[in-house]
């Protein structure tokens, strides 16, 4: 059945239709989908209720709308069921942020939200603790600021990344993140549900490009629903989320190539020729199923510029057309293209583009930039990259920042790493700007350990309801106790190792593409995945299952120790297990010995004194820091008293108990 015919039936790999034959088996989700009238009902009516939740009808709905119903597992009350608030993601191609923006967003966490930000992994903003009563004044809010959160999450296409380096005469980044901006006005949602949803159908106009109009309307190959609002999407949308990325040549922040799309622009002699696709990129999985794995995009073809839109739409409808709609698990991209082999997934394809892709151009080796510190812009202007530890603005650093965004009207980039680039930014204001934030306590790049530089870690406990464990809370303090033995075994501070962790396997902050990865597989255990490289061009493999984080220390000094001894030549982490392979690393393991507590803690107070002193404790009792148990009320005034001071719960609850001790003296 071509999509042209003006219904919106998708005919796939798992909805077979013909005369004769059983209705095909579908998930709940394409039901409230096909139900819905265009993502309307019933979330309009739920949100008209004094309830303080939705129905899951509404939740899977409210996806689509740009935010999940979420219940903190930490504030539920003694037998009287869950917490629910409302997270909001908006959706910025390629993390630019206007000052007005920045600004609304800002005001919001305080007004609507848990008082934090949190910059995600696809170079947006999530906002925390929403009321059900607060959605439609927030959503509103960002609507009428220059801000959208249409699409940036459900079975839609998602916020498109984009390189992020404000270069002002690098012609390739402008081009790389106006693309970024025509995809996702391409493959924004068109039926106005999303005006009656949180405008009551007030319509806020916007400008789109002649060209994107014409794309999305072509339906020469078949590709649209003919009369239908949603001419590329139709009534059932994407099988699943959908992830587009942009970059450049040699520039991979973003970590392209795990995107359902992965475009990457190619420029010769200094003149744009055309754009390299992939595709078939994606991080999800499940513990204890083969049958999900992670996966890196694989090359599809070279397109030239005027073309890249139509292949775009292209893929796009293959996906819609033959991905999987009767199990979730299944349905992304990349099972299509591992299932059915590029050179089929590449026919089809080319039948919606209407002519064959041609093959992809050479390019040069893949590196993994930050954007840290201060950089020129090259107009006279220069960024400042900030490190936003784990994504969560909070605190001094929060009000900081807000104070030299407002006092300059500072646009402001938000970084594939979780990081936050002040743009724009005359020469003579870096002065003030430094001090500013140096008296918040916001350190600069070069003052942030080289772990903690390169590291993130997705939210998961206590909101998200799929975390096993900890991620954003738990990294940082396993980033010092992994420095501590890597001091141990004689490694330099200034060594680093990109790492990754998330609560659970699906894998929202990329750890299958990192040098170290931490996939939570229990209460305070871990899956560790070694074997990605720092230009993150190939997917990691699984190492162990079930670490426990008291036993990180013991685990990873054989590992850090053999990497220590047997490196080449400043050799990355990941580029030496591969090297030498998981069996050389386990059998090394095991043989191990190692060095005598009493020895190593004056070996490591010379390579490094401040982590020495830092943790005293942790020496004493192996590498692990004591536990103590303390009741839930002086728990939650901790956790307030380390957001305020931008601290960890681990540094507070020694501050709170040195000041107590210096008080009864």
């Amino acid at each position: 059945m071509s999509a042209s015919r003006g219904r919106s039936i998708v005919v796939n790999v798992a909805t077979p239709s013909g005369k004769g034959q059983a209705e095909p088996k579908r998930s709940k989700v394409e039901i409230i989908k096909e139900r819905s009238d265009y993502l309307r009902h019933p979330l309009i009516e739920e949100l008209a209720t004094t309830a303080s939740s939705i129905s899951e009808d509404a939740a899977q709905l409210y996806k689509f709308h740009g935010g999940y119903q979420q219940d903190d597992r930490e504030k539920r009350a003694f037998g009287e069921g869950k917490f629910y608030q409302f997270m909001m993601r908006t959706k910025q191609p390629g993390g630019k942020v206007p000052n007005k923006l920045y600004l609304t967003m800002d005001d919001l966490a305080m007004t609507h939200g848990n008082g934090t930000l949190r910059l995600t992994t696809r170079q947006t903003y999530q906002l925390h603790g929403i009321l059900k009563s607060d959605l439609k004044e927030t959503f509103s809010t960002v609507i009428r600021n220059m801000g959208s959160t249409l699409g940036a999450c459900g079975d839609i296409n998602r916020n498109v990344t984009a390189a992020p380096a404000p270069y002002a005469k690098r012609e390739e980044y402008h081009i790389a993140q106006e693309l970024a901006d025509d995809i996702a006005a391409l493959l924004a949602p068109q039926s106005g549900a999303y005006y009656d949803v949180w405008l009551d159908g007030e319509q806020i106009m916007t400008a789109e490009k002649p060209e994107v109009t014409a794309a999305r309307n072509e339906n020469r190959n078949g590709t649209n629903f003919e009369d239908c609002p949603e001419p590329i999407y139709g009534q059932l949308f994407l099988p699943r989320k959908f992830k587009i990325g942009v970059t450049v040549e040699g520039d991979n922040h973003i970590d392209v190539l795990t995107n359902d799309i992965a475009i990457v622009v190619v420029m010769r002699d200094g003149k744009h020729v055309g754009y390299n696709v992939y595709v078939g990129g994606g991080m999800g999985r499940s513990h204890r199923n083969d049958a999900t794995f992670p996966r890196a995009a694989t090359l599809l073809g070279f397109c030239g510029p005027r073309d890249i839109l139509y292949a775009v739409k292209a893929i796009v409808c293959t996906q819609r057309d033959y991905g999987r709609r009767d199990d979730r698990k299944q349905s992304r991209l990349k099972y299509l293209v591992e299932s059915w082999g590029m050179e089929r997934f590449k026919t089809v394809t080319e039948g919606y583009y209407g002519k064959k892709f041609e093959p992809g151009m050479e390019l040069a080796p893949f590196e993994f930039p930050t954007y840290l510190g201060w950089n020129e812009q090259g107009d006279g202007k220069l960024w400042y990259g900030v490190h936003v530890q784990n994504g969560r603005l909070r605190g001094e650093m929060k009000k900081a920042l807000r104070n030299v965004i407002e006092r300059y009207e500072l646009p402001v980039r938000l970084t594939a790493n979780q990081d936050l680039l002040l743009t724009d930014v005359d020469p003579a204001w870096k002065a003030d700007i430094m001090a500013t934030l140096k008296a918040a306590g916001v350190k600069d790049v070069t003052e942030v350990d080289a772990l903690e530089r390169l590291s993130m870690a997705c939210p998961a406990l206590p909101l998200c309801g799929l975390a096993i464990t900890e991620a954003e809370r738990g990294l940082p303090e396993i980033n010092k106790r992994l420095r501590g033995v890597m001091t141990k075994v004689g490694l330099a501070t200034s060594e680093d190792i990109l790492i990754r962790m998330t609560g659970c396997p699906n894998g929202c902050a990329r750890p299958y593409m990192a040098e170290l990865g931490f996939v939570g597989d229990g209460p305070a255990s871990y899956q560790i995945w070694l074997g990605g490289t720092r230009a993150m061009t190939g997917v990691a493999e699984a190492f162990a299952d079930r670490v426990k984080v008291a036993d990180m220390e013991t685990f990873f000094e054989p590992i850090f120790a053999m990497w220590a001894q047997q490196r080449q030549d400043k050799e990355y982490f990941g580029d030496f297990v591969n090297r030498v392979g998981f069996d050389a690393v386990r059998a090394f393991s095991k043989s191990y010995v190692p060095a005598p507590t009493a020895a190593a803690a004056p070996a490591a107070a010379a390579a490094s004194p401040a982590a020495a002193a830092a943790s005293p404790a942790a020496v004493e009792t192996g590498g692990r820091l004591p536990r103590v148990m303390i009741e839930r009320d002086a728990f939650e005034a901790l956790q307030v008293y380390a957001e305020k001071k931008n601290t960890t719960l681990t540094q507070a609850t020694t501050d709170a108990i040195m000041k107590m001790i210096a008080d009864d003296k």
